[in-house]
C-alpha cells in the first residue's frame, strides 16, 4: 500500500509540476514576474531564492503551483511593467493555455516512450487467430492461436471486418476455414454458433490483423513521436465526448456513473503500475490529457475560466474588475472541491461495495 501511495504522489505530482511549468516558462518568456515555484502545496518547508523567484518545497508532496506577480489583485502590484494584470490580452491567454499546451506534450512524450519501446502497430491483410475460447466450435475443430484465416469457403479474407461479416451470414451451417499455420494452408470445417454466449462471437476466437513492428532504434523516436501525437489526439477527443456525456447526465437528472475521483485514479494508477512501467508511463500519458481537457473547460477557478474572462475583456472593451473576478474564481473553485468530495464519497462507498482495488476497477469498467 505504502510503494501504491508513492507511485501515486509522483504521478500525480508529475502532471501538475509539467502543468505548472508551461505556466512558469510562458510567464519568464512574456516578462512577467514569477514570485515562486513551489513544489507540493503549501505550508512552505523550504525555500531557495534564485535570481527573483523563490523555488520551494511545500509540507504536501503533491502537485506544485506558480505564483505570479499581480496575478489576482491590481493593488499588490508593485512593478508594473513585470505583474500578469498588466500584461496584454494576448500574453495573458498565451500564459494560461500554457498550461493546458504542457499536458498534451507530456502525454505526447509519455506515448512516445511507450511506443519506442514497445513497437509500433500496423495493420496487415493478415487475421490473426489471438485466442480460442474454451469449449467453443474453433477448439472442436482444433483451431489454435498463432492460426491465420486465409479463406471462409471461397471468400479471401484480408481483414477482420471481413472475417466477422463471413462467419455471421453463415451462422449454422457448416463453413470451411483456410487455415494458414507453420508456413502451409489447411482446410478446417466448422460450424459457427447461432446463439454464442455474450462475450464470445459464433466460433469463439479473438482476431486482429494488427501486428507490433520494430523500426530501427534511430527512428523509433520520430515514429513514437507521430503515433504519440495521434494518440494523445484520440483520447482528447474520447475525453471531450465522455466530459458532455457526464454533463448530459447531470443535466438530465442522471447520477454520472463514468466519473471518478482521487480514490478512482488511485486505484487505476496502482494496477497500472503492477503491469510495468509502460503501462504505468501510458497511463501518465491519458491522465495528462484529462488534466488538459479538464482546465481547459470554461469554467470558474480552472484556466478555461481564466481564458474566458480575457475573452470578456475583448469583447467588453475593458476589465473585468479584478475584485468580481476573484470572487467568482473563489466560488467556482468551492464548487469544484464540493464536486469532487462527492465523487470521492461515491468512490469510497464503490470500493467498499466491491471489497478490493481489482473489484472497484471492474465496477468502474462496466
Amino acid at each position: 500500500m505504502l510503494g501504491s501511495i508513492l507511485v501515486f504522489l509522483l504521478v500525480l505530482s508529475i502532471l501538475v509540476i509539467a502543468h505548472e511549468a508551461g505556466h512558469y516558462f510562458a510567464a519568464k518568456k512574456a516578462g512577467i514576474w514569477v514570485e515562486e515555484f513551489g513544489f507540493g502545496i503549501p505550508p512552505r518547508i523550504w525555500g531557495k531564492k534564485v535570481g527573483q523567484t523563490i523555488y520551494s518545497i511545500n509540507l504536501l508532496p503533491f502537485g506544485g503551483f506558480v505564483r505570479l506577480h499581480g496575478e489576482n489583485r491590481e493593488e499588490e502590484i508593485t512593478k508594473t511593467k513585470k505583474a500578469f494584470l498588466t500584461k496584454s490580452k494576448k500574453v495573458r491567454a498565451g500564459v494560461v493555455i500554457a498550461g493546458v499546451v504542457m499536458n498534451f506534450l507530456l502525454a505526447i512524450i509519455a506515448f512516445t516512450i511507450v511506443y519506442s519501446f514497445s513497437g509500433i502497430p500496423r495493420q496487415t491483410k493478415d487475421v490473426r487467430i489471438l485466442d480460442v475460447a474454451a469449449n467453443s466450435p474453433a477448439q472442436e475443430a482444433k483451431i489454435v492461436a498463432g492460426d491465420i484465416v486465409k479463406k471462409v469457403d471461397n471468400q479471401d479474407i484480408t481483414t477482420t471486418q471481413a472475417f466477422i461479416n463471413a462467419v455471421e451470414e453463415r451462422k449454422g451451417k457448416k463453413i470451411q476455414l483456410s487455415i494458414q499455420r507453420d508456413g502451409s494452408v489447411q482446410k478446417i470445417s466448422v460450424t459457427p454458433r447461432e446463439n454464442p454466449p455474450d462475450d464470445e462471437g459464433p466460433l469463439g476466437v479473438i482476431i486482429s490483423s494488427t501486428e507490433i513492428y520494430f523500426p530501427p532504434i534511430w527512428q523509433r523516436p520520430f515514429v513514437g513521436i507521430y503515433y504519440g501525437f495521434k494518440d494523445a489526439l484520440f483520447w482528447g477527443n474520447t475525453v471531450i465526448n465522455g466530459f458532455v456525456k457526464i454533463f448530459a447526465e447531470i443535466f438530465s437528472g442522471k447520477v454520472p456513473t463514468e466519473v471518478s475521483g482521487p480514490i478512482g485514479i488511485f486505484a487505476l494508477t496502482s494496477e497500472a503500475a503492477k503491469v510495468g512501467i509502460l503501462t504505468l508511463i501510458n497511463f501518465i500519458g491519458i491522465l495528462s490529457v484529462n488534466l488538459a481537457i479538464l482546465n481547459i473547460a470554461p469554467f470558474p477557478a480552472l484556466d478555461g475560466g481564466r481564458l474566458l474572462f480575457i475573452a470578456l475583456e475583448g469583447i467588453l472593451g475593458r476589465k473585468v474588475l479584478p475584485k468580481a473576478e476573484n470572487m467568482i474564481h473563489a466560488i467556482g473553485m468551492v464548487i469544484l472541491i464540493l464536486l469532487l468530495l462527492a465523487i470521492t464519497a461515491h468512490d469510497i462507498q464503490r470500493l467498499m461495495v466491491t471489497g478490493s482495488i481489482s473489484g472497484f476497477i471492474q465496477s468502474f469498467l462496466k
